[in-house]
């Protein structure tokens, strides 16, 4: 069998051998080498040289902490988890609630009086008066009649393009852990330069400007979720309620007192005997609607006592929610910010007139619908332990 020749061909004589290109050696860096040119072939002509360009740099946004170097506050929560979870139960009725509705009872019955007062004037129409009013307590859930509580009554406007980009992912988080639905309440924004949010009606939920741009996010988010605790616990709309119903009571109460004043104001004109005639028929009057009430006027004067009390059970039950969710360090924080602010204007209140800051008296004590701060730092010690 004929081997193959071998390849490439050996050429014996080394002058037959094809010439070998001369080796150009390597120019700087940058700059292309030379190759020589054959007899015959035209020269290529030369381009421009383009400068070296830096590589490109990502696009983004706005530089984060972790690209200027800086260290994240220690109550900053992440919230581009986007996660979503929805619980069986949005909304319930607790203890709490039903208790501020009991307490208004009196304060309802005595508005259906004045109400059916009223409708005495209409004659047969009466009627539809009296169940006009007693249906009229739907409008606390009424979205309209909501907007217009809170943007007349509670000072509160929508949040600007800027303000919605900073709240919606903090209430997202909130909602989020609390399975909550979080597109069913409206996020507000109170034109005010304390720390302070607010819960109303059904769907609002409130914050100060202050509390939006110096709170990091995580003591922001505790702040939403003490309001949602409100509303989960039915706090809110029970409180409307109960506010709402109690409406013409308190306004025949007030025309009540500024008729008695002006009596009271002409009874001294006539000097002692008519201030007597008029303690005297005054206080019949008063005995004499005790009696037939069977004492139930009585009772009008424990109600802002017994509103107050069941108003800070409602906070600790709020505190408690936002605990729960795991912003218990957070709210601390934000507690111990609300009780130095709440010493800087007492300590400025003092300067102003002169004085030593005034002490709380136990009466104003039991008339404050919040508890004291070293009270509802109490309460959060469990959930600021470490667990086992």
């Amino acid at each position: 069998m004929t081997q193959p020749p071998p390849y490439p061909p050996e050429y014996p004589d080394p002058a037959a051998r094809p010439p070998v290109p001369p080796q150009t050696p390597p120019g700087p860096p940058g700059v292309p080498p030379q190759y020589p040119t054959h007899p015959g072939h035209p020269v290529p002509p030369a381009y421009p040289q383009q400068p070296p360009t830096a590589p490109e740099a990502p696009l983004s946004a706005s530089p984060s902490a972790a690209a200027l170097g800086t260290p994240p506050h220690p109550h900053h929560i992440s919230t581009d988890s986007g996660r979503v979870h929805l619980s069986h139960q949005q909304r319930r009725t607790d203890a709490t609630a039903v208790g501020n509705l009991l307490v208004y009872l009196p304060h309802f019955l005595g508005s259906l009086f004045v109400v059916t007062l009223v409708s005495l004037f209409f004659g047969g129409l009466g009627i539809l008066l009296v169940l006009a009013w007693l249906v009229s307590g739907a409008l606390v859930f009424h979205r309209p009649t909501e907007s217009a509580v809170a943007r007349h009554v509670l000072r509160l406007r929508y949040p600007t393009p800027q303000e919605r980009a900073k709240l919606e992912p903090v209430w997202r988080e909130v909602t989020a852990r609390a399975g909550i639905e979080g597109r069913a309440y409206e996020l507000w924004v109170e034109d005010s330069d304390s720390l302070n949010a607010v819960a109303a009606a059904g769907h609002i939920v409130g914050v100060t400007r202050f509390s939006m741009n110096h709170l990091p996010n995580g003591e922001l988010a505790a702040v939403m979720a003490h309001e949602l605790g409100h509303h989960v616990g039915g706090h809110a709309w029970s409180s409307l309620l109960g506010y709402w119903y109690a409406l013409p009571g308190r306004m025949a109460w007030r025309a009540l007192r500024s008729v008695t004043g002006f009596l009271f104001r002409v009874s001294r004109a006539f000097s002692c005997f008519g201030v007597a005639f008029f303690a005297l028929c005054g206080g019949s009057l008063v005995l004499a609607s005790i009696s037939s009430l069977y004492g139930l006027p009585l009772l009008v004067l424990a109600v802002p006592y017994a509103l107050a009390a069941v108003g800070r059970r409602a906070e600790l039950r709020a505190d408690r929610h936002a605990a729960a969710l795991g912003f218990a360090p957070m709210l601390a924080a934000v507690l111990d910010k609300l009780h130095q602010q709440e010493q800087l204007e007492a300590a400025a209140l003092a300067a102003r007139t002169g004085g030593a800051p005034p002490a709380e008296s136990p009466l104003s004590r039991l008339l404050s619908s919040h508890p004291d701060y070293h009270t509802r730092l109490h309460h959060l010690q469990p959930y600021l332990q470490p667990r086992r």
